[in-house]
């Protein structure tokens, strides 16, 4: 694939991304946490939850969780959580190690068979974002790191939701 091929599917990934996913429902993913315990999408429903797939070797990845960390620190308390979901190639020490030397504050899942990148539309590219609101479904879908002050101003609106 020439260059020229190349960036125009990079912008056309990128469009969908900021094109959202409407209304449609978050799919029935069960996360494993690092901790071996597990969370299921039913369990997010009645927040607002962002659901963030990244891996270690993602250097977009690794410069946008510090954003993350702000955005969780800044809504939590109202009813906002977070769940980062490492792909299925990035080694659990690896996941471990991120997590435990950044403090991360939230949830962290390993996607240790790619099941669950598959369940939310077969996710290759890293980070890949999702917004979800009260009722369980997805809002927006960025592709890429996220513009975080539209973002925190969509959280705000979906926290007002009742």
């Amino acid at each position: 694939m020439n260059r020229l091929s190349f960036m125009t599917v990079l912008l056309a990934f990128a469009l969908l991304g900021l094109s959202g996913c409407g209304q449609d429902k978050a799919p029935s993913s069960t996360f494993v946490l690092l901790d071996g315990s597990q969370v299921t999408t039913a369990q997010l429903q009645g927040k607002v939850s962002l659901v963030n797939f990244w891996a270690t070797s993602c250097t977009s990845c690794v410069a946008e969780m510090p954003e993350l960390v702000s955005t969780y620190n800044k809504f939590k308390d109202r009813g906002y959580e977070t769940l980062a979901v490492a792909m299925r190639y990035d080694p659990p020490s690896y996941v471990v190690n991120f997590a435990q030397s950044r403090q991360l504050p939230f949830k962290v899942a390993i996607d240790n068979t790619g099941a669950v990148a598959r369940e939310w539309g077969d996710i290759q590219l890293t980070p890949t974002t999702f917004l979800v609101n009260k009722r369980g479904e997805i809002v927006k879908r960025f592709v890429g790191t996220p513009d975080f002050v539209d973002l925190h101003q969509l959280i705000e609106k979906l926290l007002a939701e009742s």
